[in-house]
């Protein structure tokens, strides 16, 4: 499979990994789940006709895993949109891709994808869960957590990160292409990313004007400084100051945006750890849709 070697994708480390299987606070914790099969989604949509541009050589087939709350998945090979559409008449023209987070070895398809999609489309947002691509796991979960204790001890770090981002900017420019079938409205089509997620909405958000979202949301994504052009689009973040992976860094992603002289709001909340996602508990993070909202409808996106 293909490596990254861009330099925000190698500050990720092999931490980010052990945490995806053991870390308290992780979207995929508390649990190594149990095998069920591929969930049937008939309105999913393929990103591309044929085979996904660089997995032409790919041999693994894509699994999922349920744990207490929430569904994993895994060895994505066939990059999909899952649409999450409103009510019949309840869509207000606004559109939000949800790019789930799991360190490009899984996919919190609960936690960080259909929950935060229903969620959107309760509101009015036509919301599409972005099933992108992954690095291969080994197939027998048995496996898949021995090697995850390996790469952790060896410091390996983490792949595949340009295939999830090829992904998300064909997602955007699949949306804008069909806008009329959903009611789009121009300049209202959002993406919003958890952790991996979060840094492929970065990578996004900051490439090609022509695959970019028209506002973008980063939950518990890195925060290192970047190169942020003078027509990025407006983007929330957030992130908590316990989260072991990045809420011990600078705010610099936030001076890249301002130094741009581009939008840019961060919520820094006290206590939520790494992948909270829509669990609640208890704590001042547990309001961050709300938030996020709130600043959709400053940004009139949504009304």
């Amino acid at each position: 499979m293909q490596r990254s070697r861009h330099p925000l994708f190698n500050t990720v480390l092999a931490a980010f990994v052990g945490l995806l299987v053991f870390g308290p606070g992780c979207a995929s914790a508390q649990s190594v789940g149990t095998p069920i099969p591929v969930p049937s989604a008939p309105n999913e949509i393929r990103l591309y006709p044929g085979v996904a541009p660089g997995s032409e050589a790919a041999t693994h087939t894509e699994q999922w895993n349920q744990t207490a709350d929430n569904r994993r998945a895994r060895n994505v090979v066939v990059p999909t949109l899952i649409p999450v559409l409103p009510a019949a008449g309840k869509a207000n023209g606004t559109a939000v891709i949800v790019a789930p987070g799991g360190a490009f070895r899984i996919l919190s398809m609960d936690n960080e994808g259909y929950l935060v999609a229903n969620w959107l489309a309760q509101r009015g947002v036509s919301a599409f869960v972005l099933k992108y691509r992954l690095a291969e796991t080994p197939a027998k979960e048995e496996d898949f957590i021995r090697a995850r204790q390996q790469g952790a001890a060896s410091g390996q770090r983490i792949g595949t990160f340009p295939l999830a981002v090829d992904d998300g900017r064909r997602a955007v420019q699949l949306v804008r292409e069909n806008a009329a079938r959903w009611n789009l409205r121009p300049g209202r089509i959002g993406m919003i990313g958890f952790s991996a997620g979060a840094m492929t909405t970065l990578e996004v958000a900051t490439g090609p004007t022509a695959t970019r979202p028209d506002f973008a949301a980063m939950i518990y994504g890195p925060m290192s400084a970047r190169e942020v052009s003078a027509d990025a689009p407006p983007v929330f973040m957030a992130l908590a100051a316990d989260d072991p992976l990045f809420g011990n860094g600078d705010f610099g992603l936030v001076n890249s945006w301002k130094k741009a002289g581009r939008p840019v709001e961060l919520h820094f909340y006290e206590r939520g750890g790494h992948g909270f996602g829509m669990k609640k508990q208890g704590l001042s993070s547990d309001v961050w849709p709300e938030q996020f909202w709130a600043w959709m409808r400053m940004r009139g996106v949504v009304e």
